[in-house]
């Protein structure tokens, strides 16, 4: 899938698609981690260490060796570890944990995707205190600025970013070496900072500083954001491109910070430490450096936004949240797509957020959280499936990393009094609805009522071959040819309407992410027939054209309507999210002109 790209191109692509995030970090880093402690040298150093040691503990042996080892068919992500772990368990207890764990990420993910662009967003904008004439500018304004531009941002999703999507390779690539370069010439006048490579003065700082120390670890884990990243979109470009990739980033990342530490140890009182070092360094570019910090910025929130439309799209097809309407804003690729409901739930909570903190070093408090949760979660699922496998050299690294992601989450527990509750809030909304939709889900199925497939034919064997027969062709959606919904045999035997050619279809989901087949079985019976569609759970499959290619023109499409009555205000708001997002008929675009949807009442 990935073999004809040439590597440039697939280091570009990935420049633009994964490493906005964890690119856009160096903006508040080390601002945020010296509102905390002291900037000595001695201070600096350590902190500088703690970066260094963090990025290669919790990205490049997290996720670019450990987690980027495991996928399937190229695919990963949180459910992916856990379509990876499920089948590796033998007790039941135990894939409810691991299906609850996911659910946890996923939400976690969720969470921490609004505080992205809030963040990066909101942190560039403040760099324009440094422009002359523009010192005194008021908080509100550049809040307002900032969510101007993520209001555009999020507007423009709906016409696809396909067209403009070849720029982010390149402009990420011009952000990168500006920060190497702006790093190296930093470096040049005060090279004692390159000793932080040493993990000797992380351990140091932390065993000196007791407390305190360990409270600076959750402002230490924002170089390290969006380090999952790496592994969730490892299915769009390919494990390679992004590796390569990666080598690039974390040589540019590690200049930058060192140059950063290079520039506190020389100016104790800095405020906004990269853009004050820009500013110094060369003032005549900080205009355009500026400009290319908020390009950065909005690409990263760019990566954020189509990652939560693929970890929704993906819930959807796995059958863990409500099938929301997705637009498809690419002909060629299918992959490109827009949740209208996501999109405004972003944008809404992103503005919220940013009038909320008001300002970005303040928001930093809330940042964290959510991301070493997902970490600490990867890590456990990571290492359950080495030990589960037998690799005894890649469980003990994978329990070390875990170990350390713990520590780091540990930390981040401060965050909670300090705003930190936000993005807990935030990620509960969506497991609220997983747990919902899928506790829901399954109570539907136990409450209604169904025909074994062999009473069924009992009665259809009588009633075909007797009943006045509409002609042509008559599909009926089903879950499970062994179980025939009530809404069939009420259809055919108490309303009489029996079709020449009767066809049952089942959609159905694989464990592996890609793959479309569409197929006759065996003939059920005389005018009785089954079909059968399979896909990944990535795919974006369109069903009426698998249909045409099958050979099946049919006149009518039948499918059930559950009419949920119930007391209970749990399952009354399981109703009411049921009632307002797509039916199973819509979400896979159905011809509106053919389908009849056949009531059955459910008392939940």
């Amino acid at each position: 899938m990935f073999h004809n790209e040439s590597p440039i191109k697939g280091i570009l692509k990935s420049l633009g698609i994964v490493f906005g995030d964890i690119g856009t970090s160096p903006i508040y880093t080390l601002t945020v981690i010296f509102l905390l402690t002291k900037p000595t040298e001695s201070h600096v150093i350590g902190v500088l260490s703690l970066i260094v040691w963090t990025l290669v503990i919790l990205v490049s042996v997290e996720y670019a060796w450990l987690a980027m080892s495991l996928g399937k068919r190229g695919e990963g992500g949180t459910i992916v570890l856990k379509e990876l772990l499920v089948p590796l368990l033998k007790s039941g207890r135990k894939v409810t944990f691991v299906t609850l764990l996911s659910f946890i990420g996923i939400s976690l993910l969720i969470g921490d995707g609004v505080i992205t662009p809030a963040i990066s967003i909101l942190s560039a904008v403040e760099g324009s205190l440094l422009i002359p004439g523009f010192e005194k500018t008021g908080q509100t304004t550049l809040i307002v600025i900032a969510s101007i531009i993520a209001i555009i941002l999020f507007l423009f999703q709906k016409k696809g970013t396909e067209k403009v999507a070849f720029t982010f390779g390149p402009i990420m690539l011009l952000w990168f070496i500006s920060l190497s370069v702006s790093g190296i010439v930093s470096i040049i006048q005060t090279p004692s900072v390159i000793k932080a490579i040493n993990p000797y003065y992380a351990i140091e700082f932390l065993y000196e500083n007791g407390l305190a120390g360990f409270i600076v670890l959750s402002e230490v884990i924002l170089c390290a954001t969006g380090g999952e990243a790496l592994y969730a979109d490892m299915g769009h470009l390919g494990r390679q491109p992004i590796i390569n990739a990666w080598y690039f980033v974390f040589t540019a990342l590690l200049l930058n910070y060192l140059g950063q530490g290079a520039y506190v140890i020389r100016h104790p009182d800095a405020g906004n430490v990269l853009f004050e070092m820009i500013f110094n360094q060369a003032s005549v570019l900080y205009v355009p450096f500026l400009i290319l910090s908020i390009m950065a910025t909005v690409i990263a929130s760019q990566a954020m936004i189509s990652g939560m439309f693929s970890i929704v799209y993906q819930g959807i097809q796995t059958h863990i949240m409500p099938m929301f309407k997705v637009h498809y804003t690419s002909v060629e690729l299918r992959t490109q797509i827009y949740i209208a409901a996501v999109n405004w739930f972003l944008l809404f909570a992103v503005i919220f957020i940013m009038f909320e903190f008001r300002e970005s070093h303040r928001l930093a408090a809330a940042y964290g959280l959510a991301v070493t949760g997902t970490m600490t979660l990867t890590g456990i699922m990571m290492t359950w499936i080495f030990y589960l496998k037998n690799k005894k050299a890649l469980f003990g690294i994978a329990l070390f990393v875990t170990i350390v992601d713990i520590v780091y989450l540990s930390a981040n527990l401060y965050k909670i009094p300090h705003g930190g509750y936000w993005s807990l809030i935030i990620a509960s909304l969506p497991l609220f609805m997983i747990i919902l939709y899928t506790r829901g889900q399954k109570r539907i199925y136990k409450v209604m009522q169904f025909m074994s497939l062999d009473d069924f034919l009992d009665k259809f064997n009588k009633a075909y071959p007797t009943s006045s027969k509409i002609k042509g062709t008559a599909l009926f959606l089903i879950r499970d040819v062994r179980l025939i919904p009530f809404y069939v045999p009420q259809t055919m035997f108490f309303h009489g309407i029996i079709y020449e050619d009767n066809v049952f279809v089942s959609i159905i989901k694989r464990d592996d992410p890609f793959g479309v087949k569409g197929y006759f079985k065996e003939d059920i019976t005389n005018g009785l027939r089954y079909f059968e569609i399979q896909y990944g759970y990535m795919e974006v499959i369109d069903v009426e054209e698998i249909l045409r290619e099958a050979g099946i023109d049919e006149k009518t499409i039948f499918y059930g309507v559950e009419n949920i009555e119930t007391p209970n205000l749990t399952w009354k708001i399981f109703s009411i999210i049921k009632r307002l997002t797509p039916s199973f008929v819509q979400f896979y675009k159905f011809p509106s002109r053919k389908l009849h949807g056949v009531i059955t009442k459910v008392e939940m």
